[in-house]
């Protein structure tokens, strides 16, 4: 059976890429593909209670080490029990946010040393990256303003400052750029509609690479 294929979403707050997850999915159905979605932190029960320490606003000042053991903690988890096995079985799985999230947030954001990340990245994922990331990308005053318009008081990492969402996008452009056969960068700041279409024409692109090479 052909393994499946990994496809993460990434971009700051208020990108609009859990809004293209959906859509996304229903795009690789309709060409026949059995498909997994999911989300980060979470995915899986024990991933799902790490989630809730995480973004609970009444952490605030969270030890920057703390969080980031956390996440690979609620990785782990994830990893073993749903996106693993799913691409075993030879589903695609749609991730909401991955370690992409973690270099620009924990390393961008917080400063940690992308190093130390890379350790614990591959201590807990072995060899596996996704085979395809698509950046939603708009500046951070942008996305902030949408974010806090949509949900109202935000959640710890909502509660942000704009610094940090630079830096965390700044990490974004700069992997992107140092991978473009991975990576594609889509305009977040485009209507709804252009995004959509922007975002199915990339995955369309990246199904149809596949299929020609096989």
């Amino acid at each position: 059976m052909r393994r499946g294929r990994f496809i993460t979403l990434e971009g700051i707050e208020g990108a609009g890429k859990s809004t293209q997850i959906a859509p996304l999915a229903e795009l690789l159905r309709a060409r026949g593909l059995e498909v997994l979605t999911t989300r980060e932190p979470g995915g899986s029960p024990l991933a799902e209670r790490l989630r809730t320490l995480l973004l609970d606003p009444d952490h605030q000042g969270m030890p920057a080490t703390t969080e980031l053991l956390l996440l690979f903690a609620a990785r782990s988890d994830h990893l073993e029990r749903r996106i693993r096995p799913a691409l075993e079985a030879g589903r695609w799985v749609l991730c909401d946010r991955f370690t992409d999230s973690t270099y620009a947030y924990q390393g961008g954001g917080r400063g940690i040393d992308p190093n130390r990340i890379a350790v614990l990245e591959d201590l807990v994922q072995d060899s596996l990256r996704p085979d395809l990331t698509l950046v939603f990308d708009l500046p951070p005053e942008l996305g902030l303003g949408r974010a806090k318009s949509c949900l109202g008081q935000g959640d710890r990492f909502e509660s942000e400052s704009r610094r940090f969402f630079a830096a965390a996008r700044a990490v974004y452009l700069e992997r992107a750029r140092a991978n473009p056969r991975r990576y594609r960068v889509i305009d977040a700041t485009a209507p709804l509609a252009e995004v959509k279409r922007a975002a199915a024409a990339e995955l369309n692109a990246f199904v149809d690479a596949l299929e020609f090479r096989s």
